[in-house]
């Protein structure tokens, strides 16, 4: 139970896909992509969720750019990846994401309560999202770049996690210790590190794909959304 759904913005307008769940509506989850486009990991993901009693959007980050980029993770699809992470605006992303949270907040389907997830930049932004508009929790794996925006922690106010690998070389451990220090001033935040593991062991297309990592981290990840989005 799928299909592509539009969010229109004051400059143009762009696709996202959806997924329903078996009963037909729940709680909202806005899924976030990484830097490789809404491809076939972003909609396992949303389609393994909605199985889950969940109604998640997975909006086309990259639209102003490369509509409706997809790429794969090695060779010339990870080099034009890195060449449009390179060139996005995060500012105008982030308020791309908060036009699609609106739509899938008040589609028929969702019961109006709320959460972000993320993998890689779009986990930053998934955190970044939560700190600029009402979402009941959040959640983000490996978020790149995220220390860089820690002070909008102050502004989050639902339950948020974020996982770690531990060796992850991307999010270094100097920068995952800043990231602890810094949430561990708030009751809200949740940070778990994964042993042995690297960037993107979520994903089951990827060499760093590590599936007792990923089940852990996604039954975590459940548990919350469950709870909080009152699932």
């Amino acid at each position: 139970m799928s299909e592509m759904i539009t969010t229109h913005v004051s400059d143009g307008y762009f696709d996202g896909y959806l997924a329903l769940p078996p009963s037909g509506e729940g709680p909202g989850v806005l899924l976030i992509q990484e830097i490789f486009g809404v491809n076939s990991h972003i909609k396992k993901m949303a389609d393994k969720l909605a199985q889950e009693g969940f109604v998640v959007l997975a909006p086309d980050l990259f639209w102003r750019m490369q509509p409706h980029a997809n790429f794969g993770y090695e060779g010339a699809d990870k080099e034009k990846a890195f060449a449009l992470m390179q060139k996005f605006d995060e500012k105008q992303g982030l308020l791309d994401l908060k036009a699609a949270s609106g739509v899938l907040r008040y589609h028929a389907a969702c019961t109006g309560r709320m959460a972000s997830l993320g993998f890689c930049l779009g986990g930053k932004l998934a955190f970044r999202l939560a700190a600029h508009t009402n979402l009941n929790c959040a959640v983000s794996y490996y978020p790149g770049g995220i220390d860089a925006c820690l002070e909008e922690a102050s502004n989050i106010k639902c339950k948020t996690i974020l996982h770690f690998g531990v060796e992850d070389q991307l999010i270094p451990e100097s920068v995952r210790e800043k990231v602890k220090s810094e949430l561990s001033n708030y009751k809200n935040f949740t940070v778990y590190e994964y042993e042995n593991v690297g960037h993107g062991f979520n994903c089951d297309e990827r060499a760093s794909y590590n599936k007792d990592a990923a089940e852990l981290a996604y039954k975590r990840s459940l548990e919350v959304l469950k709870s909080e989005l009152g699932l």
